[in-house]
């Protein structure tokens, strides 16, 4: 009762809720600016926090009355407090494994721009401890949009860094791969080796001998033969990391979206001894099968357990744009290796595999997810989920998230909208891959549309923003400069239309995303009865040009009212 009348009557109450005989707080932030992310109470001057919740907001002498003899008192000294950040969509184990890998990223985030940069970070990674015990060259993130010879490597370029041992390296879309010789050896890949459903072994000159590289289902059927086979606590310490990075980018909620059966036992199992530092939630892949891991258990729950717990299933429908393996309705700019200029993707499965795996999702009650890059596998989720609300009726307690929206077009929003799907926007890809899509990819009317948030705004859809890490490092920063500048890494704008306001953007990466999760009630804004979860930047995104949005720095990461990360 006491929190519903803090939270009716704001700043007023508090004085009197501490008069009323309420226990002191914990602890105390006051000295900065507290950008609530409530659109009833948008600022404050501090906040009291107990047992891991938020108890008061409100002017600092009102809140200050909460003070007890052990309540700690922290002075902000002129930063900025925010809820923390909640994932739209990544993948935080493959973010621990990305952290053990050889880093292939291209500028700014690191510096393999062309192939022999490449070769030399994998012959000095292939000397480490790492690569001797598991007898593997593994790296991650490269990408041919940005390597000087505008190509894939080959199986040759990886030979040259081991032909004894097999080489793995990652695209940073995480749709294809490349091996060497003895990687296609392992993985059973021949000449006459067919390309299987929903992928592609590309060939070399001769049409039949594989040259490393293998795209979509070809590249998820290779890596797991590639991998080592890891204990408990291997899979341990690269959960670990991954909660690590996201922390130090002010993320307190994380998704794992895509999970196999390993990665979420190793959640459950860190979820179970306590040893979780941030909260996740987990969706199994339905693509592969229809009874995915844990659908069926105790960790399938609105609820979280010791901060983990498996929302719903995660679906694929087609590949990544930059990678030119998403499933577009018209045909790509310039086509990739070996294809015609007819070529325009191709989608993961067929028409009837699609409308029978949403109707499962519905037939079960399961919350789903699907990766939707091109705009023909988007007509498709639609589609989907049409069809299964025609059978099963309209449920206005499901929120089914359509992840990515590439090409999304304005037709396709409407029915979006209508049919209640939630957009998750990758709009980083503006960064990352916005000359790249304007030059080869889509061209340059397309690529002026790519993640068009502001179209959503404007139909007031909610939508939630994503790095798909380790697709892209788990950047809330990159993100909100992203999506609100539209800046391409040659300094172009790419659409200038679809630039959101700062404020939108703040709430793409914490409140929205919590409603996607069904988690709005718990976080995703300062208010009284949330949980204390916390980011502190050294400035105002609301006070500064927006020019500088990319140079904000995550100062602290705050989880229930404990720092889980502090850059000082």
């Amino acid at each position: 009762m006491l929190r519903w009348l803090v939270w009716m009557c704001g700043w007023s109450c508090v004085t009197l809720a501490v008069a009323a005989g309420a226990e002191p707080a914990d602890v105390i932030y006051f000295g900065g600016d507290v950008i609530t992310i409530n659109d009833r109470q948008p600022t404050a001057e501090a906040v009291a926090v107990r047992d891991g919740k938020i108890v008061a907001v409100g002017p600092r002498a009102e809140v200050l009355a909460w003070r007890g003899a052990a309540t700690k008192q922290v002075d902000l000294e002129g930063r900025t407090l925010l809820p923390g950040f909640v994932d739209g969509h990544g993948h935080c184990f493959s973010v621990g494994m990305q952290a053990v890998s050889a880093n292939l990223l291209s500028a700014p985030d690191y510096h393999v721009n062309d192939i022999a940069t490449l070769q030399a970070e994998l012959k000095t990674w292939a000397a480490s401890d790492t690569a001797k015990k598991y007898g593997l060259v593994l790296g991650f993130g490269y990408d041919d949009a940005q390597l000087a010879e505008q190509r894939h490597p080959t199986r040759h370029d990886l030979d040259a860094v081991s032909r004894d041992i097999p080489v793995l390296i990652i695209h940073q879309s995480g749709h294809l791969c490349v091996v060497n010789s003895k990687g296609l050896e392992l993985a059973g890949i021949t000449s006459d080796s067919q390309d299987p459903p929903g992928g592609a072994i590309r060939r070399e000159e001769d049409g039949r001998t594989p040259n490393g590289v293998l795209e979509e289902t070809a590249n998820f059927n290779a890596i797991p033969k590639l991998l080592p086979i890891l204990g408990e606590a291997e899979l341990d310490g690269l959960a670990t990391a991954g909660q690590k990075l996201y922390a130090a980018n002010g993320y307190t909620l994380a998704q794992e979206g895509r999970a196999v059966p390993p990665v979420d036992k190793t959640w459950a199992r860190l979820a179970e001894g306590g040893k979780m530092l941030i909260d996740v939630v987990s969706y199994p892949d339905l693509t592969a099968s229809d009874t995915p891991y844990g659908l069926d258990g105790p960790w399938h729950s609105r609820t979280l357990k010791n901060g983990y717990r498996i929302g719903g299933v995660k679906l694929n429908f087609d590949g990544s744009p930059q990678g030119k393996t998403a499933y577009l309705s018209q045909p790509y700019l310039v086509p990739p290796h070996s294809r015609n200029a007819a070529y325009r993707g191709f989608p993961t499965l067929t028409d009837n595999e699609v409308l029978h795996k949403i109707n499962l999702c519905y037939e079960k009650g399961w919350q789903f997810l699907i990766h939707c890059s091109g705009d023909s596998a988007s007509d498709l989720m639609i589609a989907g989920v049409r069809a299964a609300q025609e059978r099963h009726g309209r449920d206005p307690g499901r929120r089914d998230v359509m992840i990515h929206c590439h090409t999304v077009r304005e037709d396709q929003l409407d029915r979006m909208q209508e049919l209640g799907i939630v957009p998750s926007f990758f709009g980083m890809h503006c960064f990352y891959w916005g000359d790249w899509h304007r030059d080869s990819v889509l061209g340059a009317e397309r690529a002026e549309r790519i993640s068009p948030a502001a179209s959503a705004l404007r139909r007031r859809m909610i939508f939630s923003q994503h790095h798909d890490a380790p697709v892209a490092l788990p950047s809330a920063i990159r993100i909100l400069s992203s999506v609100v500048t539209r800046r391409t890494r040659s300094g172009d704008i790419l659409g200038a239309g679809q630039c959101v306001p700062v404020d939108v953007a703040l709430k793409s990466i914490t409140l929205w995303p919590a409603y996607q999760h069904f988690e709005e009630q718990q976080r995703g804004s300062i208010e009284v009865g949330k949980v204390a979860d916390f980011v502190v930047l050294d400035r105002n995104p609301l006070k500064i040009p927006v020019l500088g949005l990319v140079d904000l720095k995550v100062v602290e990461t705050i989880k229930g009212g404990q720092t889980i990360y502090s850059a000082r």
